[in-house]
């Protein structure tokens, strides 16, 4: 079953438009909106929040959203709502929606939505665009939307008549979450979205022209808009479509379960497809734990076995894929993070799982060939594999060794010439981060290091951009995580570099009270990329920021914000206590740590 959808047939359509006209009638009378009937269908499929920068194209959804108890939480960019619908659909389960007006509203979100194709995240982006007679004829932000969107989405939709509303945005909501989940486009004229009197006034004809063609270009008006509205407030069903999801074969379950109980060091790498529903990640940590195997955990895995577990190998993971036997890939792709395959050892029996049927066999004709290829879910395979090898377990000393090779690595004595230690900064966090803590992962060097020091506590506690490594999902990021988990300590983590794309951010969680922390490791330089550019091409061209007062920017939009130097190294610890505290009584906290250089990240690729 193909993950890209055309417009076609939609079920419960509702009758013809000519039999809506004259059968029917368009009920033209009742002061109702299209934007009630996108209401209703996310109401009906326990949608809690609508992220959006207002326009007036897409008023009419916001306001019925509303009014069904809808929460809607406004953005200072675009890009940021569709990141905060993001970080919802990875926390809950759903799909996540942004809401965002036609043109340029929407061309802001093109990085957002790219990113959650890439991630794998079921996104409903709505958007609004110039009137269905008007397109293409000059109108206010009338653009091609539907081309641009595309390529990013499985499922794309231009809304024709109010009577499509509800058909369309509950198969949108479906798609978006079957097979591999992705993003999916619904573009609304705002003709499709306004009453029917206010409409009509702008289909009326002035001054029409006298004679034949006057009374042809009339009727074609009068009809458009009888068409628009006919059988609009028709009874539809609003409730979800069925998801499809699809899933190993016993046969091939059978054959993994074989393969892994002869190998002495297997190894597991999980990937963030292991953390889709339906299966409870609760579920495949017990499931894991019950294999004994070790693993590495990438993207939103990370934190599935906890802060601590002896099975969680967090260094020298290319040395443990040459010694490894078997090689698990649940939902990892062998693109640049694995070398595109080429760390996997030619000896090693690998078992690949993957939804997706390009990720699964990415670089298989170059590099490295799967012994067991599975198109299907990789979290209820694992479920299906741990039941299947109930009394085996991995050998206990393969995973010791490995666990050995982590505290030799993580040790931070390293001394910086300038400022404080990016080391010891995440360390101390790490120690007192509070237990039900969210870690939001936005940067570059600094983010690099601290996904080797810092320990989400458990599953669905750690979010970063994924394989597109965008800059700017901070913001977003955090405000999807506080509102999905507000009991719950949210970090982001910024680069002083990454920090600029969304620090704007902290008038919305002010005005939305979302307090959160973030932690800004600021060397005053873009390091991910000097890094590289000094050595190899002898100049620093670009890469130097200078140490901004970012506290005092987050001050400025009803933050606290609190800078940290060498001078304040002794009262580290009281200091983020501090930030904790602030954000308990409601109030988002910065800290702009000043950093030095060291050499933890050496030889970490950027491109």
């Amino acid at each position: 079953q193909s993950d890209h959808w055309v417009l076609g047939q939609l079920p419960d359509q509702g009758p013809s438009p000519l039999f809506a006209q004259f059968g029917l009638a368009a009920r033209h009378s009742v002061p109702r909106h299209g934007g009630e009937s996108v209401a209703e269908v996310l109401r009906a499929h326990g949608v809690k929040f609508v992220f959006t920068l207002v326009g007036g194209h897409i008023s009419p959804i916001l306001v019925a959203c509303e009014k069904l108890g809808i929460r809607i939480v406004d953005t200072r960019h675009e890009a940021t709502a569709v990141f905060a619908a993001d970080a919802v659909a990875r926390l809950s389960g759903t799909v996540g929606v942004a809401v965002v007006t036609a043109g340029p509203g929407l061309t802001n979100t093109v990085t957002a939505v790219k990113n959650a194709q890439m991630a794998e995240s079921p996104v409903l982006v709505m958007g609004g665009a110039a009137g269905t007679l008007l397109q293409g004829r000059g109108a206010l932000q009338d653009i091609d939307q539907m081309s641009l969107f595309k390529p990013l989405c499985k499922f794309c939709a231009s809304v024709r008549s109010v009577r499509e509303i509800i058909p369309t945005v509950r198969k949108a909501l479906a798609i978006a979450q079957s097979g591999t989940p992705g993003p999916v486009f619904i573009e609304f004229p705002i003709d499709t979205l306004y009453p029917f009197h206010l409409v009509s006034k702008e289909f009326g004809v002035k001054n029409p022209p006298k004679g034949i063609m006057g009374k042809i270009v009339t009727w074609y008006l009068h009809n458009h808009l009888n068409n628009l509205f006919a059988g609009a407030w028709e009874t539809r069903d609003l409730f979800p479509l069925p998801v499809h999801i699809p899933q190993a074969t016993d046969d091939q379950v059978q054959k993994c379960i074989e393969l892994v109980s002869r190998a002495k060091k297997p190894v597991i790498l999980l990937g963030s497809q292991a953390t889709l529903p339906p299966t409870p990640a609760d579920n495949i940590r017990m499931a894991l734990e019950s294999l004994g195997i070790p693993c590495f955990l990438g993207g939103m895995s990370r934190g599935m076995l906890g802060r601590d577990s002896a099975l969680h190998i967090r260094q020298n993971r290319r040395d443990a894929l040459k010694d490894a036997d078997l090689v698990l890939l649940a939902g990892t792709v062998c693109d640049f993070r694995l070398s595109y395959g080429r760390v996997l050892s030619r000896h090693s029996k690998i078992i690949a799982v993957n939804r997706d049927k390009t990720q699964l066999l990415k670089n298989s004709d170059m590099f490295w060939k799967p012994t067991v290829a599975i198109q299907g879910d990789a979290g209820s395979f694992l479920i299906r594999l741990s039941q299947g090898l109930k009394g085996h377990k991995c050998p206990e000393d393969w995973p010791q060794s490995l666990k050995a090779g982590d505290v030799i690595k993580e040790k931070a004595d390293e001394k910086t010439d300038h400022h404080l230690n990016p080391l010891r900064v995440l360390h101390r966090v790490d120690e007192l981060m509070a237990d039900d803590s969210i870690i939001v992962a936005d940067g570059g060097d600094f983010v690099g290091s601290a996904a080797y020091i810092l320990k989400p506590r458990g599953p669905l506690r750690w979010l970063d951009p994924g394989a597109f490594g965008t800059l700017g999902v901070g913001g977003g990021f955090a405000l999807g995580a506080k509102l999905c988990r507000p009991e719950s300590e949210v970090w982001i983590i910024y680069g002083d570099g990454s920090l600029g794309y969304s620090v704007a951010e902290f008038d919305t969680f002010t005005r939305h009270k979302t307090p959160i922390i973030a932690l800004v490791g600021n060397d005053a330089c873009w390091s991910q990329i000097s890094r590289e550019q000094v050595p190899i091409l002898g100049s620093n061209v670009a890469c130097g920021l200078a140490f901004t007062d970012y506290h005092i920017v987050a001050d400025g939009y009803g933050g606290k914000g609190v800078q940290i130097g060498r001078k304040d190294e002794d009262k580290l610890d009281d200091l983020i206590k501090e930030a904790q505290k602030e954000t308990r009584e409601g109030r988002a906290t910065l800290l702009n740590v000043l950093i030095g250089k060291t050499n933890f990240r050496e030889g970490s690729i950027s491109v």
